[in-house]
């Protein structure tokens, strides 16, 4: 009897040890995005999932809140020495992720590596930089070329990520895949293509994150993100498709989350190939659209239809008050005919977004009735970017989502000559005259006049076709807290934590 007590005893114990290890705090946070960063470089990219990663691995000099108010960074204060220059005081004892202090070399090795063309995918932040000045270890001047009122917000984009100037000059071509900063996360591992892991850094400066481990997997079709989330294979997921909105909304363990987004969904044309350089083709062909109803399809219910590329929410956006798209086939038709382009055969490129891919189908069958065959091209997303690099696509479909608020931003970013996501390849030297000197021009009366010409002269010019303006949509666990999802998409897992 001693003998079988005794066995019991530990039994008991066994069990209630491993009922203590069984409710410990959760230390992993998993989250499923649509896609994965292609390079953690925050100069080697311009696209929403690369700058994710890079907010999490990397500090800036200076953060900009949801509101979009300007809060102190890797610099504690600054001072506007004049409209050309900014004296940044830097934190002292800030580490990089391998135990070295980020210093002042640091910051000016980081900012002047952009203007090179390493960084010619950011250029249109870089352009203006004319130099980096040490003062001390913890004291720099930024000097620009001219006035620009977008720059210094600018700063708080990935491409102002602060980098060490010893680790990425030894890492050489292999940084963006092994990247190294002063951010709440470092990297531990990176599966290109499905899911890359990072640590909590214990000597970060700032707030630490509560949770010890991020694992961000990349699932591009939509009802698999749905179901993870639904079986509990993630603790966030984003975005969820529009046609499963209720069923995460109705699930009682879960919570849906939506905000407006600055963003704008489109239909761009490659200007250099004939006959999309012609601008009463780009006119037949949104002509023949029925935008309305394919965005009303396609989105079920999300977002509105654009009039603008600047998005609400931004200064001096004019997109609601353009008249909505009206289809006109017939107008479509004559204006073919006026170009001379009969039995037109073209390619629509998308990534694999299921809502680009139903909206091209749409358009593919809208474009028949003016007697022009589309073929539809569906690519990875690493792919499609590189794709349309070569400038071998005819139509295509993207959007970009505004993370600095004001309207330089998507304008520049899309349309600027020099700009590494300029697709569509405009090179419109009034374009460009209209930037600069919106760039150059403070707030106020003259900014808004500025801006308002530039955006009526793009919608005439038509390098694109407006489709939709989205929202931020994301669906949590109901114990996950601390995650708001962000109207620029660069969301952040620095505040989330799990609740008890």
């Amino acid at each position: 009897m001693k003998k079988c007590s005794l066995l019991l005893l530990v039994f008991a114990l066994v069990v209630g040890l491993c009922g203590v290890a069984g409710a410990a705090a959760k230390d992993t946070l998993v989250v499923i995005d649509q896609y994965d960063a292609t390079t953690m470089d925050p100069i080697g990219h311009n696209d929403v999932p690369s700058s994710r990663a890079c907010f999490e691995v990397y500090d800036t000099l200076i953060f900009l809140d949801e509101e979009g108010n300007v809060l102190p960074g890797l610099a504690e204060k600054w001072e506007n020495l004049s409209p050309t220059e900014i004296k940044f005081y830097l934190r002292k004892g800030v580490k990089f992720h391998n135990g070295d202090e980020m210093k002042a070399e640091d910051v000016q090795f980081t900012i002047m590596r952009a203007t090179t063309d390493a960084g010619a995918k950011i250029k249109v932040f870089s352009q203006n930089v004319d130099g980096v000045d040490i003062v001390d270890d913890y004291t720099v001047v930024l000097r620009l070329k001219e006035p620009d009122y977008y720059f210094f917000a600018s700063l708080s984009h990935s491409w102002g990520s602060i980098t060490s100037k010893k680790y990425v000059e030894s890492a050489g071509e292999s940084f963006g895949m092994n990247p190294m900063g002063t951010g709440p996360f470092k990297l531990v591992s990176w599966q290109k293509g499905s899911e890359y892991v990072l640590e909590r850094f214990e000597d970060y400066w700032g707030p630490k994150p509560k949770f010890k481990t991020l694992r961000v997997r990349s699932v591009p079709e939509p009802t698999s993100r749905t179901i993870e989330l639904e079986s509990g294979g993630a603790d966030i997921a984003y975005p969820i498709p529009h046609n499963d909105l209720k069923r995460i909304e109705e699930n009682e363990r879960l919570v849906l989350h939506r905000r407006p987004q600055l963003s704008t969904t489109y239909m761009g044309f490659n200007m250099t190939k004939k006959p999309f350089d012609d601008v009463r083709v780009r006119h037949a062909i949104s002509a023949a659209l029925d935008i309305v109803a394919i965005q009303a399809a396609a989105y079920r219910g999300v977002g509105k239809v654009p009039g603008s590329l600047v998005p609400d929410g931004i200064p001096y956006s004019i997109n609601s008050k353009v008249p909505l798209h009206v289809q006109n086939v017939e107008l479509a038709k004559q204006l073919l005919e006026e170009a001379g382009v009969k039995d037109l055969k073209l390619e629509i490129w998308t990534n694999e977004r299921k809502e680009r891919v139903d909206s091209s189908t749409i358009v593919q069958a809208q474009l028949e009735e003016i007697g022009i065959q589309a073929e539809i091209k569906v690519l990875e997303w690493g792919a499609y970017l590189d794709g349309l690099m070569e400038k071998k696509h005819d139509v295509f479909f993207l959007g970009w989502v505004t993370s600095i608020p004001h309207p330089n931003g998507p304008i520049s970013g899309l349309l600027e000559s020099n700009s590494g996501s300029n697709y569509t390849f405009t090179n419109d030297p009034k374009i460009d005259e209209l930037l600069v000197k919106g760039r150059g021009t403070p707030y106020g009366e003259e900014c808004e006049k500025i801006y308002t010409e530039l955006q009526e002269y793009i919608n005439e010019l038509t390098p694109m076709i407006y489709f939709h303006n989205d929202e931020s949509i994301a669906g949590t666990q109901k114990n996950v807290k601390g995650f708001i999802p962000r109207a620029t998409e660069i969301h952040s897992f620095r505040e989330v934590y799990f609740e008890e």
